[in-house]
């Protein structure tokens, strides 16, 4: 079944979103399991993390991207690819949401100090991998294929051509 749902990308992160958004509600109407949702984030920004990465490190081996306009292109590879992501992250929501129907997962615990230390936790490990981008100069992000715009139209002839 996972098989046929490799093509339809939107679909796949429209549902994972939306299990997000429920999960969410339930979190917010119960009030409680801020541990179960602290765990997935964590493990969430880990996932992100993992996607953002290539699989080979430049800073621990040979480099594998280009630095200069004269190397060969090699594209973008992933340390996790974006369907295990999915999987991965769709799975972890689901898991959260069925602890969320056993009480013994709803540990008493100050969410505020939860919530910062999260949101430092995102901050400082985005700011990381953002400067490993930066550096090594590679977009793991790719928004449909590459045009040139003016440079490939091509003019009719006659008159004017010459």
């Amino acid at each position: 079944f996972l098989d046929r749902t490799t093509i339809y990308v939107k679909s796949r992160w429209a549902a994972f979103a939306a299990m997000l958004v429920v999960y969410g509600i339930r979190v917010f109407f119960v009030d409680g399991f801020f541990i179960v949702t602290y765990g997935l984030g964590i493990y969430l920004l880990n996932l992100l993390i993992g996607f953002l990465s290539p699989a080979v490190d430049p800073d621990m081996e040979e480099p594998g991207l280009p630095t200069t306009s004269r190397e060969e292109f090699r594209p973008f590879s992933r340390k996790l690819p974006e369907f295990k992501f999915w999987w991965s992250a769709f799975r972890a929501v689901i898991t959260a949401m069925v602890m969320t129907f056993f009480p013994f997962f709803d540990l008493p615990v100050f969410w505020p100090i939860l919530l910062v230390y999260f949101l430092l936790l995102v901050c400082l490990t985005l700011k990381d991998r953002i400067r490993h981008m930066v550096k090594h100069r590679y977009i793991p992000i790719n928004f449909g294929k590459q045009t040139y715009g003016e440079l490939t139209k091509v003019k009719a002839g006659g008159k004017d051509a010459l």
